[in-house]
Formats: C-alpha cells, sequence, structure tokens
C-alpha cells in the first residue's frame, strides 16, 4: 500500500517473482470512469472509489492456492483496508518523501495519475497501524530483500 508513485506495482511485481506467488494491481481493477477522473487530475472520493475496491477485494476472496497473493493497492484510509477483507494478511506501507515519489511520478509516461493529485493522496493517507513500514528511498532488490527479511520474522 501507499501513495500513487511510492512503487506498489514495481516492488509487487518483484516480490511476488521472490515468493514464487501472483501478482495483482488494484489499478488494472480501476474503471475507466475512475481512470479518466484522475487523468484530468481530478482526485477520486470515497465515493469512486468503494465500488472499486469491492472489485479488488472479490479478486483477493477468489484466490485459492498455497502460492502468495501479492496485492499492489494505494488502500489509503482504514476504511479502505477494512473493505479489502484481507483477514491476516500482512501489509506492507511503502513510504518515502514526497520530493521522491513527486519526482517517479512525473517521470512515468503512460500512467493515468499525474503528480499534481499527489497531495490529495496523502491527505487522505491513515498510516495503517499494524504494517511493515517500508522506505521507498533504495532500489527494488534492496526493498524487496528488506520486505522478505520481515515477512520471514512474523
Amino acid at each position: 500500500m501507499g501513495v500513487s508513485g511510492c512503487g506498489k506495482t514495481t516492488i509487487g511485481k518483484l516480490l511476488a517473482e521472490h515468493l514464487g506467488g501472483f501478482f495483482v494491481d488494484a489499478d488494472d481493477l480501476h474503471p475507466e470512469a475512475n481512470r479518466d477522473k484522475m487523468s484530468h487530475g481530478i482526485p477520486l472520493n470515497d465515493e469512486d472509489r468503494w465500488p472499486w475496491l469491492g472489485v479488488v477485494s472479490s479478486v483477493v476472496q477468489q484466490h485459492t492456492g498455497l502460492r502468495p497473493l501479492v496485492l499492489a493497492c494505494s488502500a489509503l484510509k482504514k476504511s479502505y483496508r477494512d473493505r479489502l477483507s484481507l483477514g491476516k494478511s500482512q501489509i506492507i506501507h511503502l513510504c518515502g518523501a514526497r520530493d521522491i515519489i513527486e519526482y517517479r511520478l512525473s517521470a512515468r509516461q503512460d500512467h493515468f495519475m499525474p503528480s499534481r493529485l499527489l497531495d490529495s493522496q496523502i491527505d487522505d493517507l491513515e498510516e495503517p497501524e499494524e504494517a511493515i513500514i517500508i522506505s521507498v528511498d533504495n532500489t527494488p532488490g534492496n526493498i524487496v530483500d528488506q520486505i522478505s527479511r520481515q515477512l520471514i520474522k512474523i
């Protein structure tokens, strides 16, 4: 979890590969209306997010099997994380300095989320109480290693 641009997709794909699991990017599940809204610089509100989170929750609930599921999802508010019905899943919060994340957002190409919406995400962010907190101020490989070491401790 984390604000847009923190590396959820990059780290999630690498972590899923490292764990031999499946990767799901919640951004891929946004309805077109949400994508259009964000691409025009309009932040989503709870009414926009709630149905999308229901779809994401369904994907999580349908996952069965021995291979872990790694989900990349902003999950900015506690109510959103509750809506996802994650059960005993481990939340990993990717966080970092605003300027680093803003730079990453502005450098992305072909993504619907513009950097000018970062402040709205930061405003909505409710830090999770029980999560592995990982700074994004490192290489993706090192971040995955840090996460893996933390998961072993749990």
